[in-house]
């Protein structure tokens, strides 16, 4: 059984700041922790001790939603509410950006309300297109589309706010499907595979470098699953803003010492850092 313990008062910050709600986080190669929040300051960065180290992203969004970091550093931001997906550098520079601002996608074109954004080993990018879509779109690295699938419903690739995607080493590509409380897999042709259920409104995906898989549920939980969906551990289930416990947990991540990093929205609006007990 895998067993984390809380390090309380993690991610101090300047005075007079608030994190709001944290929607995303994510650690570069560097084990520098990227947050992700709907505050003045959208994108924090701390180092792994918890000091903070400078923000950015101030105007650059109208609702951040979803962070990952890519193998060469660079960061991808969804937003809800102008139809995005940004990809900036560490430093905060715009790079590109898919989508078009402040214009939803029609007829399940990116994009309408996208959710979350994940890379496959190939460098090809999904992303879950979320609250007025029910899809998943495959793009090239070079930000072609190739591929969307997925329309309202409960049944097999339909989706009721697919919410988080992560793409693992097989090229599974694993789908939190908030709203029917499952995860869905699918092969890179978006054929459905399998799906795990018993989850709790499933927020966000992670994949670290053992296959663990860690999921975030809005319904103050944090499950973590093995390559094959089976539970290896689970706490929470009860809203709490005890440390070690939760509210609304949105998103997560680990990094290279296998440290876990928690947010949550709602009246959450905070990030916890859990050590992993060696």
């Amino acid at each position: 059984m895998l067993k984390f313990e809380v390090v309380e008062g993690w991610g101090e910050l300047p005075e007079g700041w608030a994190f709001t709600q944290v929607a995303g986080v994510a650690v570069d190669s560097r084990d520098r922790v990227l947050v992700l929040n709907r505050s003045p300051h959208p994108v924090m960065i701390f180092d792994r001790e918890g000091k903070f180290l400078s923000s950015w992203g101030e105007g650059a969004f109208e609702r951040p939603h979803g962070l990952y970091i890519g193998s060469d550093d660079r960061v991808y931001c969804t937003d809800d509410k102008d139809h995005t997906v940004k990809i900036f550098t560490l430093e905060g520079e715009l790079l590109s950006m898919l989508g078009t601002k402040d214009r939803p996608g029609e007829g399940g074109a990116p994009f309408n309300r996208p959710t979350n954004v994940a890379l496959a080993p190939s460098g090809e990018i999904y992303v879950s297109d979320g609250y007025g879509n029910s899809r998943v779109h495959k793009f090239s690295r070079c930000g072609e589309l190739l591929l969307s699938w997925g329309t309202p419903g409960d049944g097999q690739g339909q989706f009721n706010i697919p919410h988080g995607v992560w793409v693992d080493g097989d090229d599974r590509v694993l789908v939190a499907d908030r709203q029917n409380n499952r995860i869905q897999i699918f092969n890179s042709d978006g054929e459905f595979l399998t799906q795990w259920t018993g989850l709790r409104r499933p927020c966000t995906v992670f994949i670290d470098r053992d296959n663990i898989i860690y999921v975030a549920e809005l319904e103050s939980r944090m499950s973590i699953l093995d390559a094959d969906g089976e539970l290896l551990a689970r706490w929470g289930g009860t809203k709490s803003t005890a440390p070690g416990q939760f509210v609304a947990p949105h998103c997560t991540w680990v990094d290279s010492w296998g440290d876990l990093y928690v947010g949550e929205v709602l009246e959450g609006q905070r990030i916890q850092k859990f050590v992993r007990a060696r």
